[in-house]
């Protein structure tokens, strides 16, 4: 392919080769709806990742849904096998149901179809029962690690995901919270 070719599009990043799909039904921007997982573990050990087009921002998996009609859980497991290489299944996910809403930054707007600057958050938590070695995706990801939740909290980048973190030691005792049984009619 060669400039001036159908296949080529400008953008304010340059010029990208489209795809047979995008030439067919136009380009394929992100849909303005995300999932935020924070991954931990019970004695509140936070995975974060650190992305690889802002070295020193550091953050939980995130993504957006595939499709308007993908399910946020599906787009959970989803973002974190490819972000992590951890099998959503060997935790427990939860849906916290916390809505962010927020201004999309500047420099990612191009993602989006033209006009779109905001985007709806979706909070999760996946719980493991200790830290795991991770896979990074190394095209989103230098580098990931297990922090302490306060360590984890500073090092954020992202209001919102400094908010979910700060969260979570009241989570974790809810959740790890059991009903206690008492048997009827003994003495």
């Amino acid at each position: 392919m060669k400039p001036g070719d159908a296949r080529h599009q400008v953008t304010g990043a340059g010029v990208g080769v489209m795809s047979d799909s995008e030439l067919e039904h136009g380009p394929r921007y992100k849909i303005p709806e995300s999932v935020l997982v924070v991954i931990h573990t019970a004695d509140l050990q936070v995975l974060l990742l650190e992305r690889s087009d802002h070295p020193g921002f550091w953050q939980s998996v995130t993504g957006s849904r595939n499709h308007a009609d993908e399910p946020l859980a599906q787009t959970c497991r989803r973002e974190v096998l490819e972000e992590t290489g951890i099998a959503p299944a060997d935790g427990q996910l939860s849906d916290w149901h916390l809505e962010n809403d927020y201004e999309i930054y500047r420099h990612w707007r191009s993602r989006y179809a033209p006009g779109v600057t905001r985007n709806v958050e979706h909070v999760f938590g996946l719980l493991l029962p200790a830290p795991v070695a991770v896979t990074i995706a190394e095209r989103e990801h230098l580098r990931a690690q297990w922090l302490h939740w306060r360590d984890a909290a500073e090092r954020c980048f992202s209001w919102s995901n400094v908010e979910a973190i700060r969260q979570l030691p009241t989570r974790v005792a809810q959740q790890s919270a059991a009903p206690v049984r008492i048997a009827a009619g003994r003495k």
